[in-house]
């Protein structure tokens, strides 16, 4: 399952994210996102964990826990073809 983290911290790393939900069960990756130009962090990610219930543990234990000085946002990530950006632009095609 795919997992969107949102209002991280801007010092939590890709390592820090898979160090959490390790805790939960086996992390296949974890991934901060970052700004192209700058570097810096997005202060989200996406963390892909191979068992959904462990994944679903993580979520609801994880939502909204206050990690790395930030409240947290963790959420099933929605698929590619159903974000607002892909559909504000659909018409475009």
């Amino acid at each position: 399952m795919n997992i969107f983290v949102a209002k991280l911290s801007s010092s939590t790393t890709s390592d820090d994210l898979r160090t959490l939900f390790e805790d939960y069960g086996e992390v296949t990756s974890a991934n901060v996102i970052t700004d192209r130009m700058t570097g810096h962090s997005k202060k989200f990610g996406f963390v892909e964990m191979s068992n959904n219930d462990e994944a679903n543990k993580a979520i609801k234990e994880l939502d909204n826990c206050n990690y790395d000085n930030a409240d947290i946002i963790v959420k099933q990530a929605r698929p590619k073809s159903e974000s607002p950006r892909e559909e504000r632009y659909s018409n475009y095609r």
